[in-house]
């Protein structure tokens, strides 16, 4: 994109009303440019209306009617749409002159496009079309006997037309007419739209023998139409007496070795060119016979057709002569040469064995093969069972024998219907036995439906092959029936219809009809009208269905063979809806609060329900009365109904019975049960409530309960808390039954709690013990014993250690434990002490590990380091203060717990 002149440009005045031009006047450029322009100062675009219009084919600004707001300084931008440079031109100053104001006139029309516009096919077309003039002229367009395509677009207020993928019948004469009120002008010009020639079909590269004839067809299409030139080895090629060239055919008389070359059609119009090519090759050679067709033997049997290729390349074409031994092969009825030089012998018999030689001759030389044709005799074969019929499970052995030349081997091969029967793909059921060399079987085992039909046996020879075929048939159990219809449906029944399956070569005796439902356990045989569907019938009512409930049905077929797969099941139908037949089952009472009467049932499975609207009547009154009291339950999934009277006192008998409704009516009702009103909750407050704590962590808690007629309770609820805290954040802990006492555990050390106890059952909650209190004991001594000595003597051990002194927030130190076990074991053995020293006597050989604790009313203490002793010789233990105890464990605090509920024992 080149720059714009320097050279300062002229104002241009006008009258206000006047059109106006301002020429842009374009620097050098490639390829192509977009025009816009400024007014007074950059980036102040003009913008395009009706009035006011930038031409993209000559880049000038044309104002149709100059108003006052036009003056100003207006500058050109070129844009390079390859490289985006821009380019600015010098300023055009657009001022008004003073001597008037221009008068209206008729349209001008300024700028327009050619006479003649030419468009390429698939190409987009835009035309434009602005006039001068006082008013504003408008601008419209029109196809000139025709219609404008459905495509065109109309930019710019109309002053351009744009017809996107142009085609040829988008060609024509196209009007612009500019017009306002003071008349209007027309500019017409035609489009012109023209394709690139395109090829049809296009030359291939092409062999001929000396002195063919070659026939080349290129075709194109395009417009205008093209012409066609050719060229051989890129230079023209002109007609001569071998060689003509008529639109786009070439054809060269007996070719020779001269025409080969590269050949090149031209197919051209005005707007372009394209080319084809092709190779032509002569071929000039003496005879050859490929390696398939030299020296090789042919063996037949007698009565058979016999052919001996001969088919030598050469070009030209040779001459082919047949001898058999030393003689020319004489032609006649049975023997033949055929068009492409293979002999034929019909009905061969022993007397056309012997060597046979064909000869091919042409200018370049010759060349020739040598056959030899051996006659045997014909292979027969026999395969027996000729038809059989099986049942299914059934095993089988079809033997196959053949008679041949002895001079030939055999070899067997087994299909079923027409393909051949893969052995190893076939589960096991097949099995091929080479019984002889000229015979063998085919073994069947546990035979299917799917292995009926055509069974062949082919045998083939190096001469021959011959085959037979024998037909399996195979009964077994019916088919799948077909499509299962449902065509009538009751409440209980639903009258089917269907159509037989295959029968598999043994008469379909009976029909079994099964129906499935949401509610079944997969498939189930249902009852039928008849009873027994014969094998004949295509009909019968399935009875005894459940009213409302959506049933899918199938048909099963039975013959004497056994039973068949099922039909596909029938589209899903409902029943119609019926008075419910069923009421609740197990109705009794419940557990209830003071004056309740809980009635409960079993709910009725909505298998039953026999329609919507299911619900419930529950009646019932007090023993030995007449009047029921009835109440709807309207859930269908109800299961108890709770009646409520301050009347009615604790452990009344009422008889009751629980009846069924749906919107079809009531159905029946549940047998008369006889229920008590409900107890209620305990009335009376446990007493003598005592809490001794026990540990650390541990307090027990016990309680009395006086029996109570009513109310009796079902177990007992404890609560506690700590001292500082509320009752409302009281834990609480259940018993079940008529238990007297509970251990808490998971308590504070060295806590005081307070604790309440109340008896419960399913009425409800009685009232609250007295509070009574208990504080856990002080944490056990957190310092161990210290400070461990020890003298072996033998199996005696004496040690002694440091006192313990307790923290003051930690219990006082009531005695030491001693534990000592044997490495490897887990029960150890205890000595308990008032002293810091203790004597122990290891009873086994081995090495023992001891522990000191100190023991304390929160429980043991932290146990010292462990001590490894051995022991050489048992013994026993002494000490003043000791007492023994075997446990599972070598948990201080258990141990302790264990000693104080154990009599002790002295050693």
């Amino acid at each position: 994109l080149g720059n714009f002149s320097g050279r300062t440009r002229s104002a241009v005045s006008v009258r206000e009303g006047q059109g106006v031009v301002l020429m842009c006047s374009p620097p050098l450029h490639s390829p192509e440019i977009i025009y816009s322009w400024v007014f007074n100062e950059f980036p102040s675009f003009v913008a395009e209306d009706s009035r006011r219009f930038i031409s993209q084919e000559t880049g000038n600004l044309y104002i149709s009617k100059v108003q006052a707001s036009d003056v100003g300084s207006y500058i050109c931008l070129v844009k390079n749409t390859v490289t985006n440079a821009r380019v600015l031109s010098p300023p055009t100053p657009l001022t008004l002159r003073n001597d008037g104001v221009m008068g209206e006139y008729e349209p001008k029309i300024e700028v327009h496009f050619p006479y003649t516009v030419t468009a390429a096919r698939g190409t987009t077309v835009k035309m434009e079309c602005f006039a001068l003039g006082n008013p504003v002229p408008t601008i419209s367009w029109r196809k000139v006997n025709g219609h404008n395509p459905s495509k065109a677009r109309l930019r710019k207020s109309q002053a351009v037309l744009e017809i996107p993928n142009v085609q040829l019948e988008d060609s024509g004469m196209y009007e612009c007419k500019a017009e306002n009120s003071r008349g209007r002008n027309v500019f017409r010009g035609q489009l012109q739209v023209y394709t690139y020639p395109h090829w049809m079909e296009k030359l291939n590269d092409t062999q001929l023998d000396s002195g063919d004839q070659l026939r080349w067809e290129c075709k194109a299409t395009g417009k205008p139409r093209p012409t066609y030139r050719w060229l051989k080895n890129g230079v023209p090629l002109w007609p001569q007496s071998r060689i003509e060239m008529v639109n786009g055919v070439l054809m060269i008389h007996s070719v020779n070795l001269s025409d080969a070359g590269m050949y090149q059609c031209l197919a051209e119009n005005k707007y372009g060119t394209i080319y084809a090519s092709a190779e032509l090759k002569i071929l000039a050679s003496a005879p050859t016979f490929p390696l398939n067709q030299t020296k090789k033997t042919i063996i037949v049997t007698k009565g058979q057709e016999v052919v001996i290729e001969c088919k030598p390349q050469a070009s030209p074409k040779p001459t082919i002569t047949w001898k058999k031994g030393d003689k020319v092969l004489r032609e006649n009825k049975r023997i033949t040469i055929l068009p492409h030089g293979s002999l034929r012998i019909l009905n061969a018999s022993k007397s056309d064995e012997g060597r046979y030689l064909c000869q091919g001759v042409n200018v370049f030389g010759s060349a020739e093969i040598i056959a030899s044709i051996a006659v045997k005799e014909p292979t027969r074969i026999e395969l027996t069972p000729k038809k059989i019929e099986l049942t299914v499970g059934e095993s089988i052995v079809l033997s196959c024998k053949a008679l041949h030349d002895s001079t030939l081997d055999v070899t067997f091969y087994w299909t079923l219907n027409g393909q051949p029967i893969d052995f190893d793909k076939e589960g096991g059921h097949f099995e091929s036995i080479k019984a002889q060399a000229s015979s063998a079987d085919l073994m069947i085992r546990n035979i299917l439906l799917m292995h009926a039909g055509r069974y062949g046996c082919r045998v083939q020879t190096a001469a021959d092959t011959v085959s037979d075929e024998t037909e399996l048939l195979v009964r077994g159990p019916p088919g799948p029936p077909g499509v299962v219809i449902v065509e009538e449906i009751t409440d209980t029944t639903a009258t089917l219809s269907w159509s037989p399956g295959a029968d598999n070569h043994s008469p379909i005796s009976l029909y079994n009809l099964q129906a499935r439902s949401p509610f079944s356990l997969g498939w189930q045989t249902v009852k039928t009208v008849p009873d027994l569907i014969s094998g004949d019938m295509e009909s019968a009512m399935a009875v005894e269905l459940n009213p409302w409930v959506e049933y899918e049905f199938r048909v099963v077929a039975t013959n004497k063979i056994g039973t068949g797969d099922p039909s596909a099941p029938s589209r899903v139908i409902r029943t119609n809806e019926a008075v419910p037949k069923t009421p609740p089952a197990n109705v009794s009472g419940r557990s209830g609060r003071r004056h309740e009467l809980v009635i409960a049932w079993e709910p009725v499975s909505e298998e039953f329900q026999s329609g919507e609207g299911f619900g419930y009547i529950v009646a019932f009154r007090p023993n030995g009365t007449r009047g029921w009291k009835e109440k709807m339950v309207t859930s269908s999934d109800a299961s108890k109904f709770i009646y409520r009277d301050e009347s009615v006192p604790p452990l009344t008998p009422f008889e009751v019975k629980v009846g069924v409704y749906n919107n079809k009516g009531d159905g029946p009702f549940s047998p008369i049960v006889v229920i008590c009103s409900a107890e209620g909750e305990p009335t009376a407050a446990p007493i003598d409530v005592k809490a001794t704590s026990l540990s650390v962590s541990e307090i027990l808690v016990a309680w009395k309960h006086i029996k109570e007629s009513l109310g009796r309770p079902q177990g007992f609820e404890v609560g506690y808390w700590k001292d500082m805290q509320q009752e409302e954040a009281a834990e609480k802990v259940k018993t079940e039954g008529n238990e007297s006492s509970i251990l808490l555990t998971g308590l504070e050390g060295n806590t005081l709690y307070h604790l309440t106890v109340r008896a419960y059952n399913a009425a409800g909650y009685g009232p609250p013990s007295a509070a009574v209190h208990a504080a856990t004991k002080k944490s056990p001594p957190s310092q161990a014993p210290g400070n461990i000595m020890w003298i072996q003597d033998g199996s005696h051990v004496s040690l002694g250690w440091e006192p313990v002194r307790p923290l003051a927030n930690e219990s006082d130190v009531m005695g030491y434990k001693v534990l000592f076990r044997q490495e490897g074991q887990s029960n150890s053995q205890v000595i308990e002490t008032q002293k810091t020293s203790a004597v122990v006597l290891l009873p086994d050989v081995g090495v023992y590990i001891i522990e000191v604790c100190a023991v304390s009313e929160g429980g043991d203490g932290t146990a010292s380091p462990q001590i490894r002793v051995p022991s050489f010789s048992g013994g026993k233990v002494t000490s003043a203060q000791s007492t023994l105890h075997v446990l599972s464990t070598s948990s201080c605090s258990v141990t302790l717990l264990l000693a104080l509920m154990v009599p002790s024992t002295s050693w």
